[in-house]
């Protein structure tokens, strides 16, 4: 019995050379409630699908016929359109998979040998595969937004701002921070904090934060700065926690003390 799931909205594109196996594809796909924009054959005719019509998902054979295969596809439809693509593939050696991985593919489905999917397979596996790409890829593009609004609000304000990972390795220093520490962010990213954000009298201050402490205040201390000048500053420093009270990354926010 086929089980109809909800519509999804999902709109698939199917690059297969081998017509039978296509069609076996799109009738599983519709049968789930997916949207099937195009059936094609050749990775430029895939490229130029894309760029005409609306795509969330390009289900990928990685051996097409043609001046470009399917991971030379997968890889121009990732870099220029942003869309994700599961491979199909009736081979799974060593080379090709590792060829495959520069594409950063969404997922891999491989096809029966005799190159014909069999209903099932469509029904259980390769939506499964489809929603978990779209969930991640739903979930990956909110984070990239939410990102870039971050950074803008952060490169607005008027306060200094170094964010580090877990290790307090910077990872985000603002305008400001760069202006009053000396470092360019680009050159600081991937620097253990207390290289960059150097206090007189303290070794690391990144050392200096527990798991007990939700901020720890700087006041009056003295700035040095990367050629070697001092200034003297007002901050915090807080570190972000996860759910288990674990330290994940350290902001550091500080601004000059006024003359």
């Amino acid at each position: 019995m086929v089980v109809k799931r909800k519509m999804t909205n999902a709109k698939i594109l199917v690059v297969e050379d081998e017509k039978i196996t296509a069609e076996h594809i799109k009738l599983g796909l519709e049968s789930a409630n997916y949207e099937v924009v195009g059936l094609v054959t050749s990775g430029e005719s895939a490229i130029k699908m894309v760029e005409e019509q609306s795509v969330d998902l390009v289900l990928m054979d990685i051996h097409l016929k043609g001046e470009m295969d399917g991971i030379d596809t997968a890889e121009e439809i990732r870099e220029r359109f942003g869309i994700p693509v599961i491979f199909l593939t009736a081979y799974s050696d060593e080379n090709t998979v590792q060829r495959a991985k520069i594409t950063e593919p969404s997922g891999y489905i491989l096809k029966e040998s005799f190159g014909i999917i069999k209903k099932p397979f469509v029904e259980s596996e390769l939506h499964t595969a489809i929603e978990i790409t779209l969930y991640r890829h739903r979930t990956e593009k909110r984070l990239r937004e939410n990102q870039r609004w971050l950074a803008a609000v952060l490169n607005s304000i008027n306060d200094a701002v170094i964010a580090t990972d877990s290790l307090r390795q910077v990872k985000f220093m603002n305008p400001v921070a760069e202006e009053l520490t000396g470092w360019i962010e680009e050159d600081a990213i991937g620097m253990d904090l207390g290289e960059v954000f150097k206090i007189l009298g303290v070794k690391n201050v990144s050392k200096d934060v527990s798991l007990e402490q939700d901020v720890l205040p700087l006041d009056h201390v003295m700035l040095i700065l990367q050629d070697g000048t001092q200034t003297q500053i007002n901050g915090n420093v807080t570190p972000i926690k996860d759910e288990m009270g674990n330290i994940e990354g350290l902001v550091v926010i500080f601004r000059p003390l006024e003359s």
